[in-house]
């Protein structure tokens, strides 16, 4: 019977955790696309991304022995993203309380447009993504991109099942309201 990629990610994980080197590698290879897709949708910062997915792979690879082998690697990933991602998320709000210059602006803009120039709606929802509340992006971006149940975007978040499905509701109503407004077209 092949294994599908979770039980092969769990079974890495398990080994990682028991102190293969090799084996924590490989999660990286196989999880490193995912991780900065994540940390990229919520901060909206290339070279923020890169750093924070690099601090979530430096985290996972220190706490990997108080990783519970009975749950998925991936979500346990993930909340550790996540949580670096909110972190970054609240510095950054915290130092800009200066204006935002033109220069700055400028080249926020250009970074985003270098990034995204396969199409003007992934502009658009990454744009939409920044203006909404930390938790309901997190939930946007684990429902929507990832595709986690509620069970588990709630034990990524640290939230209950209930919140979750409120807070991407409300994304979801907020983004639908955004495009009507806009006049979007995919």
């Amino acid at each position: 019977m092949v294994e599908n990629e979770s039980d092969q990610i769990r079974g890495l994980a398990i080994q990682a955790a028991n102190g293969s080197r090799t084996a924590f590698s490989e999660l990286v290879n196989r999880l490193m696309n995912r991780v900065v897709a994540l940390t990229y949708r919520m901060t909206g910062e290339r070279e923020a991304a890169l750093d924070l997915t690099q601090d979530t792979f430096v985290s996972a690879w220190e706490g990997i022995k108080n990783f519970r082998q009975d749950a998925k690697f991936e979500t346990w990933l993930y909340r550790i993203a996540v949580n670096k991602a909110l972190n970054f998320i609240a510095h950054r709000k915290i130092a800009a309380t200066d204006e935002l210059t033109e220069e700055r602006a400028g080249s926020v803009a250009q970074t985003a447009d270098d990034l995204l120039t396969q199409k003007e709606l992934k502009q658009r929802v990454l744009k939409f993504m920044q203006s909404l509340p930390d938790q309901q992006r997190v939930a946007f971006e684990l429902r929507f991109y990832r595709q986690l149940s509620f069970e588990e975007i709630a034990e990524v978040a640290g939230r209950g099942v209930p919140t979750v499905k409120t807070n991407y509701r409300e994304a979801i109503r907020k983004l639908r309201r955004v495009a009507e407004e806009e006049g979007w077209r995919p």
